[in-house]
Order: structure tokens, then C-alpha cells, then sequence
């Protein structure tokens, strides 16, 4: 590992007293000591005259005492909790926090140093930094590291059968991006992205926004470089309902024990096919124009009766031209498609899960036997098979990750 880079953890903590502890236990017994641990604590000012908020204005107080108390000089206390010291205005949440964190991080670090990005909730494995720095010791040429994850089970039927519903959703994504060759094939966790201070630096910081900071982050980043997304050292994510954001892991788990997924379905691997068929046209549509499978719905999204003749215009290469198109329609316009045309799949979840192992994966059929096609079912299923199910997916995930490549 390089004797001189500093890893500089980046922890928004807000109504995390219960957790921040471990979080900062596992950071203690990290194999390497040249890291520094940086943590906001945040809340909107306005909340200390909300009584609804009391006890959230009161938890990041005793967390600031609790820091302030540990006199660690690793520590770095960024207090935007305190009375006159929180939010103002729009400006809040988990992506203001985060970016605050890496701003104050890129003020002082090398170019060389590595931003951590975790949560006030996430469990790592005892060699965690020493394996992000290896990473980048072995790819200097990355921008950015999406860690793989697993999210423990709790012993909670119904927090348990949302967390794997939701894990299976994530991965079942990723991997039809792998897939199909997109750029844009990662998996965005707060709690698991790790890049070098000088790609932070490169793309003129992070934008704040009160969820997803981590997609456009990262999305941000691919723009840029490739991203790696292979690591032999896992994060451990919360596994808890949480409404810290507007979207994500913990909304995610609230809705979904309710039974409502319509923000997270099982795509119809057939709709990702679309996505590459409309890749695979790139390089003819350098030349002329041409109806993709996303030409209707891309030039709705950006009122344009063509959005590949500006493309054509102005890169005068082919090789340019496709990388200007990837920029045009990148993870986002994709997620933006899938979800247009999901709603006109009239088919379960389920059953698109199925068909999916059916047409790529058969040999889950030979693990898990030909009745699941008759049983499965997300909200009844035993816990057992829907955790093989998610384990199944993060073997097929994993092989992708060990040989992705530049």
C-alpha cells in the first residue's frame, strides 16, 4: 500500500446515536492507521423549533458530546446540527452533508488520498481500508470504487423479507447492466464508494441533493474514467426501515413491507435488450440518422427531434461520437426508460424474475427445483429461499465484478 496516501472517512450522521458507535468500533480495529475519520452532524435549523423533531435535535446533540468526548485526532467534527450551526434553506439532507464532507476532505488532502464515503449505520471487515487502498494501488487509472455490499438478515420476518425483495431488485439491475455492456453498470450505496481525491477534484465536486447523491455521484464519475466494482473486502449496510431520506434503502424497506414496489419492480430483461440494441446502433448512427428502440422516448425526454444530430455536429470521430452518446444517455435516461416501459409489462415480479433465470440462468432451476416457478411469491415465500435467491444473484453479480476491465 502507498506509505503516502491518507484514506479520509466521510460519515453524515443525523439521528444515528445508536449506531455511530459500531461504525466507529470497526474503524478502531482497521489492520492500517493512516486514516481520518471526518463526520457531519446535520439537521435543517428550523427542526429545533419543530416538536416533532425534538428528539432528532436532541440524539445529534448527545452524538456531538459523545464525539467531542472520544478527543481522538483522527477525528474531525463538522457540527451543522446546533442551534444557528444547521441547514438554511434548501440546502439539507444526506447529499449536502456528504458534499460538505468531501469539500472539506479536498481542502486539505493530496491528490493521491482516497475519500471513504460511509454511513453512520455501516460494518466493514477488519482489512476494509487496507483492501480499498490496494485497489487503487492495483488500478491507478480508476476514478471511483463501488464496493460490493451485503445486507445482513436481522431475525425480523417482515423487515427481513423487504430488505431481500429490495436486495434482489438491486442486484437483478446491476446485473442486466453488466449484461448488456453498459457503462453505467454499478451499484450506488453511500456507504460503499470510495474515489481518489484528485477524480473529486476533476469532476468540480459533488452536487447536493436530498437523495441519490450517490447514483449522480458516481454517474458524475463515469463520465470521467472507469469505475471499479470489484473488492475481496464487503460493506455491511444497514438492514432498518429509515426515513432519513426521501428515497432509497430505508424508504425502500418501509414501503416495501407495506407491499408497495412500484418504485423498485423486477424489470423485463427484454426492455435492458432494447437498451443495447439502441448501444449496438451508435456507431451507424455517427453516419445517418436511425430509429433506436429509445428514439421515441429520448426525444420526448429532451424535446428534440433528434438528439444524436447535435452529437453528429459536433464530434467529428465515430470514436467520440459513441462516447458523447454514452454521456447523452447515461444511467439515468436509462433508469428513466426502463421505468416508462415497466409499466406496460403486464407481468409480476415473480414471474419476470423467473424468466430471467429461465432464459440466463437456467442452472438456478437445478438449485432451487422446477416447483419455485409455481411458488414464488415475495410476500410468502419462506425467508430461506429468498435469501438463496439474493445469494444466487450476488455469485452471477460477483463474476462480472472480478472481470470487469477498463
Amino acid at each position: 500500500m502507498s506509505a503516502d496516501r491518507t484514506l479520509h472517512i466521510a460519515i453524515p450522521a443525523m439521528n444515528e446515536g445508536a449506531f455511530l458507535h459500531a461504525t466507529l468500533e470497526c474503524l478502531k480495529r482497521q489492520s492500517v492507521g493512516n486514516y481520518q475519520i471526518w463526520i457531519c452532524v446535520n439537521q435543517p435549523d428550523t427542526w429545533w423549533a419543530d416538536p416533532s423533531k425534538e428528539n432528532i435535535c436532541r440524539d445529534n446533540q448527545s452524538t456531538l458530546a459523545f464525539l467531542l468526548s472520544l478527543a481522538w485526532d483522527k477525528l474531525h467534527i463538522i457540527d451543522h446540527s446546533s442551534p444557528g450551526k444547521g441547514w438554511q434553506g434548501k440546502a439539507h439532507g444526506v447529499g449536502q452533508a456528504r458534499k460538505v464532507l468531501m469539500d472539506a476532505i479536498s481542502r486539505i488532502a493530496l491528490d493521491t488520498d482516497l475519500i471513504v464515503s460511509l454511513d453512520a449505520d455501516t460494518l466493514f471487515e477488519n482489512d476494509y481500508l487496507a483492501s480499498l487502498a490496494a485497489v487503487f494501488d492495483r488500478h491507478p487509472e480508476a476514478v471511483a470504487l463501488s464496493n460490493p455490499y451485503f445486507h445482513t438478515l436481522t431475525g425480523t420476518e417482515n423487515l427481513d423479507r423487504a430488505m431481500l425483495r429490495y436486495e434482489i431488485y438491486m442486484r437483478h439491475y446491476a446485473i442486466n447492466l453488466w449484461r448488456i455492456r453498459s457503462p453505467y453498470s454499478f451499484t450506488a450505496l453511500g456507504s460503499a464508494i470510495t474515489l481518489p481525491v484528485s477524480a473529486y477534484r476533476k469532476i468540480g465536486g459533488m452536487t447536493a441533493k436530498k437523495s441519490g447523491e450517490d447514483f449522480y455521484l458516481l454517474q458524475k464519475l463515469r463520465k470521467t474514467g472507469w469505475i471499479v466494482n470489484h473488492n475481496t473486502s464487503l460493506v455491511y449496510p444497514a438492514t432498518r426501515f429509515s426515513d432519513r431520506v426521501f428515497f432509497g434503502t430505508g424508504p425502500a424497506l418501509i414501503k416495501g413491507s407495506q407491499g408497495l414496489w412500484d418504485s423498485y419492480p423486477i424489470y423485463d430483461h427484454r426492455l435492458f435488450d432494447r437498451v443495447a440494441a439502441t448501444y449496438s446502433l451508435f456507431p451507424a448512427l455517427f453516419h445517418k440518422p436511425l430509429e433506436t428502440p429509445m428514439s421515441a422516448f429520448l426525444n420526448r425526454q429532451f424535446g428534440e427531434e433528434d438528439i444524436f444530430e447535435p452529437l453528429r455536429k459536433n464530434n467529428k470521430t465515430s470514436e467520440r461520437f459513441i462516447h458523447a452518446c454514452h454521456h447523452k444517455v447515461d444511467g439515468l435516461r436509462v433508469l428513466q426508460f426502463l421505468k416508462h416501459h415497466q409499466a406496460q409489462v403486464n407481468l409480476r415480479d415473480e414471474d419476470n424474475l423467473l424468466d430471467f433465470f429461465e432464459v440466463f440462468y437456467p442452472d438456478f432451476f437445478i438449485k432451487f427445483g422446477l416447483e419455485v416457478k409455481k411458488t414464488l411469491d415475495f410476500q410468502a415465500s419462506p425467508i430461506a429461499l429468498l435469501n438463496g435467491i439474493r445469494n444466487f444473484l450476488m455469485e452471477k453479480e460477483r463474476i462480472y465484478q472480478e472481470n470487469d476491465r477498463p
